[in-house]
């Protein structure tokens, strides 16, 4: 056996190094078990588990809008806004003016008023028709819808009478229908529709009498002709009728024929 020097160490035999690394490897592990039970806590922590909690939802983005200024409470009256008045409306006829009105003919505005109805304030013309006894109420603002209109002027009244010269005509048609249409005309408030009544209606003496009917729509046009040219003349009633009666006489002009070709009597 040779001899080692000092700082030299003797190599191991395979089987004690073998022997040496698994006792090497168990003081390992136990300093490492040792280890962990020194860090271990007495008593176990159980893991808290955290509940899962929705996320808070996201307001939605404002729409851009316009700026709304705060308005400053009104102290002072010349602060108030300034509501412009509507400028009041002219009115067409006066207190105790003549006027005419389609369904009666002529009549006398006596007064003007205002009245509530329906939880409405209107302003009224009260017109009397002293004919006829009867007094009718029609809004101002209404008045010329409802086809209410001064007197005719004597250039109008020039045309009317010369209306009634013209012929007569008369259509081939059912007697109810051609009533109709003249009581129309008569309530159209149109003077010269009126003058075309008295004109297709009147019969003179030679000419065959009127039926009942026929005379009945002949005096209410004539009538009705007659006061607006009476009040327009300044004269009476009957006076005016008279006139127009004589003016028929000798200006009418009847043709013999409707506009058809048949005799007037026939079509009649």
């Amino acid at each position: 056996m040779a001899h080692r020097g000092l700082g030299q160490v003797e190599p191991l035999a395979r089987d004690d190094q073998v022997a040496l690394l698994v006792d090497g490897i168990e003081d390992l592990q136990k300093v490492q078990v040792h280890a962990a039970q020194a860090h271990k806590p007495a008593h176990p922590v159980k893991p808290q588990v955290q509940a899962h909690k929705p996320a808070p939802a996201q307001p939605a983005a404002p729409q851009a809008t316009r700026p709304v200024m705060p308005q400053s409470p009104i102290t002072n009256m010349a602060d108030k806004p300034v509501v412009a008045t509507p400028a009041a409306k002219k009115l067409l006829f006066k207190i105790n003016e003549l006027i005419v009105y389609p369904a009666h003919g002529v009549g006398r505005v006596v007064q003007i008023e205002e009245q509530e109805i329906a939880g409405i304030k209107l302003e009224l013309y009260i017109v009397d028709f002293e004919k006829e006894k009867l007094r009718l109420k029609v809004p101002t603002s209404k008045s010329e819808a409802k086809g209410m209109r001064k007197l005719a002027d004597k250039p109008l009244i020039d045309h009317a009478m010369k209306v009634l010269k013209g012929r007569a005509r008369i259509k081939r048609t059912m007697w109810s229908r051609r009533a109709q249409e003249y009581e129309a005309k008569i309530n159209s408030g149109d003077l010269i529709a009126v003058a075309e009544v008295v004109r297709d209606l009147y019969r003179s003496e030679r000419q065959p009498e009127q039926s009942y009917s026929e005379r009945q729509l002949f005096e209410q046009a004539l009538e009705r002709m007659a006061r607006e040219i009476a009040a327009v003349k300044k004269i009476d009633d009957d006076m005016a009728i008279k006139e127009i009666e004589a003016f028929l006489a000798k200006n009418a002009h009847r043709n013999t024929k409707a506009e058809d070709g048949v005799p007037a009597e026939e079509a009649a």
